[in-house]
């Protein structure tokens, strides 16, 4: 990744309104900023979330608080705890999150 034309700036995740996104049970909570071609956001799932789709973009993620589970199209899965990332490329492996305690997660896409 190249990250260009991007001045040096700061960012108070408080002050980005949130914006609600359903699962098949439970929500998530988006706060996104877009820097160029780059999206940024601090998503907040409630306990008991359960993502309503198979995601294919790719993601730079990191779990600051709670648990969260991901789970691979194939049957693989993983389980994130703060201080724990992971890495996915664009249409490389169809992937769902979801987390019974609730997770909060630092995102670059």
């Amino acid at each position: 990744m190249k990250i260009s034309d991007l001045p040096f700036g700061t960012t108070d995740w408080s002050q980005i309104a949130a914006t609600e996104h359903p699962g098949v049970t439970g929500t998530a909570w988006w706060r996104t900023c877009r820097f160029g071609d780059l999206r940024v956001r601090m998503v907040e799932y409630t306990a008991g979330y359960l993502a309503d789709h198979w995601c294919v973009k790719g993601h730079i993620l990191l779990c600051l608080e709670g648990e969260l589970h991901t789970e691979l199209e194939d049957g693989r899965s993983f389980v994130l705890k703060p201080g724990m990332s992971y890495q996915v490329a664009d249409d490389a492996e169809p992937h769902r999150s979801s987390t019974s305690v609730g997770a909060k997660l630092f995102i670059l896409d």
